[in-house]
């Protein structure tokens, strides 16, 4: 049996935080495929530039995976986790940041960006052997994996994801942030179930877990329970 995990939700419900401490829990690999689509904005925006692009348009998406080709743009297991590198040097940092934060999902959208980083991924879980990998993003279960034996789909009320990113950030949760940062997150769902290339869903044979009243611990320890009764040893 395929010893994978694929966890997805919408943003902010923890897939990456949960699907790290579910694979150092198992002793098995972590794979972040948005730190995959991150790294190729931040070598398109520091070897194409915004210029590479005309105002309001995205970049020509062949230009970008020729460039991913070129550089190359990968991802590297080291140790037990999956990390982006670009032109060999590790950016897990680089990418994280605001400028890289506003393009991501402009250039996640194109098909022929996200057929690549999809067999990126595909082959690096091949590469893992029998080893165990949790996959985490928003179509892991769907479109990228469909048959992992293992399907989490994580869920959460917009104002808890909404507390929960502010919290990351170190901000001040109040009401007000909390209510523009929950709208927000509401606009992207809204954007991410309805976009023609792999939208946002859960699949049919996913296990559905609302994180809202769950402690981290909570949920890692559910999905950990899932798998051991599923991949025994």
């Amino acid at each position: 049996m395929l010893r994978l995990i694929a966890i997805d939700g919408p943003a902010a419900s923890g897939k990456s935080s949960t699907a790290g401490l579910v694979a150092a829990r198992l002793g098995w690999a972590h794979l972040d495929s948005g730190a995959l689509y991150r790294a190729l904005t931040l070598a398109a925006l520091d070897n194409l530039g915004e210029g590479g692009r005309r105002q309001g348009e995205e970049w020509p998406a062949q230009h970008v995976v020729d460039l991913a080709e070129r550089l190359p743009v990968r991802l590297v297991l080291a140790a037990d986790k999956f990390r982006p590198e670009v032109a060999g040097a590790d950016v897990e940092d680089a990418i994280r940041g605001e400028r890289v934060t506003r393009f991501v999902s402009m250039l996640a959208a194109l098909p022929e960006v996200r057929t690549w980083v999809n067999t990126q991924q595909r082959v690096a879980v091949r590469a893992c052997g029998s080893r165990g990998v949790v996959v985490d993003g928003r179509d892991i279960g769907t479109i990228v994996f469909p048959e992992a034996p293992l399907k989490i789909f994580l869920t959460a009320t917009p104002d808890e994801r909404a507390r929960r990113r502010l919290f990351q950030r170190g901000e001040a949760v109040d009401v007000e942030l909390v209510r523009q940062e929950s709208k927000a997150l509401a606009a992207r769902d809204a954007a991410d179930s309805n976009r023609r290339i792999a939208p946002l869903r859960p699949a049919t044979d996913a296990v559905l877990l609302d994180t809202t009243t769950l402690t981290l611990e909570q949920q890692v320890t559910r999905v950990v329970e899932l798998a051991r009764e599923l991949f025994p040893g």
